[in-house]
């Protein structure tokens, strides 16, 4: 069984919104951050929002500000990725990660999740 469990892709069209939503079931990971990365094909990994163990800070890639909130349930050790104002250089397999920190510049990490495909149509 997977650690982290992904679910919540889809299709959506331009300027639409859906919510991602990851499962954790390594109880380890409730003292961990955790955050989403994604991969578009033909590209390189890149890192879209984090947030912290307790909820607090979030962080956020540039790319997003402003259109995703990334949010944590402590007691259901789950996180969601909200995401509104969709573009189509929004299309990708999203990753759920996890670890003692998550950041931009670092792409591997203890717990990864296997993805979920989220497509953004013009």
């Amino acid at each position: 069984q997977a650690q982290l469990e992904e679910s919540g892709g889809g299709l959506v069209q331009t300027g639409g919104s859906l919510t991602l939503s990851c499962a954790a079931s390594a109880q380890r990971v409730r003292n961990y951050e955790m955050g989403w990365f994604r991969q578009a094909p033909g590209k390189e990994r890149e890192f879209v929002a984090a947030i912290n163990w307790s909820g607090r800070p979030t962080r956020y890639a540039d790319s997003v500000k402003g259109r995703f909130t990334i949010s944590r349930d402590v007691a259901e050790n789950t996180i969601t990725l909200r995401m509104d104002s969709l573009k189509p250089e929004d299309t990708a397999i999203y990753y759920c990660v996890s670890d003692h920190t998550v950041v931009p510049t670092i792409h591997e990490y203890e717990f990864y999740g296997r993805g979920t495909q989220v497509t953004v149509s013009s």
